[in-house]
């Protein structure tokens, strides 16, 4: 019964999180990912925790209010931080449940070695681990990789925005080891107001998925249609390359074309398949995709930077755009 306790909420709670990713953004294997690095992170956060209060000296209390926070936020955004470089993350949907799922790997450990380690403790001590605990550390994890994400995706501040998002992480942490107020009401707040924050953050994010779908989907597909009926130079998009030519040399204005080109087709592909996800529909693997992607990295290389600055009035890079090509994979 300790066991069940101590385990199972945080697990729904990850499960309720993953049932409201209407989207289907998350990627099953970087969940599992995402629990398995939780877990070793409550093994490393063991040992640098026995260190500390072995070299330091100091007493149990202050290790537990004030460094051991900071030792498991940081370990545990790692994996955020890996998937972001990665860029295997594109909205606050999928953050939120990765980041919820190494907190859940963190939990896990923790709590079965506190069953496994204590005798005589109280049913109520396992209400407030499993439900209190544990869930405290799936949601701090995840909140940081809400606030991350969010800096990452607008492309400002995004060094400041990750420190802060980890120093919030750790302050929740630390205030919920203080037990300023009776843990079993820490622990109802929680499950209260936890819930509604993440059902407000997804309403949020669907909002904004779906205006980024519609805005770019019509002005995609208008352009390769141009492109490929040989009407391409009447387009604006077509006069704007044109006019290049005066600064590049012809094979460079070539590049940048069948960059363009290639870049609208993928990207019309990317939301197709999120799409097609939403809507429950299964995928089916499309030849040749990988070797398109290939091509494209090697044009982004040819065109280099200031190519790719020259063409961002006509398509926009920004992480967000990255992370869309990366679901082709």
């Amino acid at each position: 019964m300790k066991i069940a306790l101590s385990i199972v909420p945080v697990i729904l709670f990850l499960f309720f999180l993953y049932m409201m990713d209407s989207f289907k953004l998350v990627v099953k294997k970087q969940v599992v990912q995402g629990i398995v690095w939780g877990c070793v992170c409550a093994l490393i956060s063991y040992l640098i925790n026995t260190f500390l209060l072995n070299t330091t000296g100091g007493a149990f209390s202050t290790l537990s209010l004030y460094l051991a926070p900071g030792v498991e936020e940081t370990l545990k955004s790692l994996f955020i931080f890996y998937l972001i470089r990665k860029k295997r993350i594109g909205f606050m949907i999928d953050a939120a449940i990765y980041g919820f799922a190494a907190g859940t790997g963190f939990a896990l450990v923790e709590n079965l070695f506190y069953v496994y380690s204590l005798t005589e403790t109280s049913m109520l001590t396992w209400i407030v681990r499993g439900f209190g605990t544990a869930v405290m550390h799936g949601g701090c994890t995840a909140l940081f990789a809400v606030i991350y994400i969010g800096a990452k995706a607008r492309g400002r501040k995004e060094r400041l925005m990750a420190i802060f998002a980890l120093v919030l992480a750790y302050l929740i942490h630390s205030v919920f080891n203080h037990f300023y107020i009776n843990p079993v009401i820490q622990t109802v707040v929680i499950l209260l107001f936890l819930p509604l924050i993440f059902v407000l953050i997804f309403r949020y994010n669907e909002n904004r998925l779906q205006n980024w779908m519609e805005l770019e989907l019509s002005s995609e597909v208008e352009l390769l249609k141009m492109i490929r009926q040989g009407r391409f130079s009447s387009t604006r998009t077509g006069q704007y390359l044109a006019s290049l030519r005066q600064r590049f040399p012809g094979e460079m204005i070539l590049d940048m074309y069948c960059y363009l080109q290639l870049y609208l087709e993928l990207s019309l592909k990317a939301k197709r398949n999120i799409m097609l996800r939403e809507n429950g529909f299964s995928l089916s693997r499309e030849e040749g995709i990988g070797e398109k992607l290939t091509e494209l990295g090697i044009l982004h290389k040819r065109i280099g930077k200031v190519g790719e600055l020259t063409l961002s009035p006509l398509i926009r890079m920004s992480y967000r755009d990255v992370w869309k090509l990366n679901l082709l994979k």
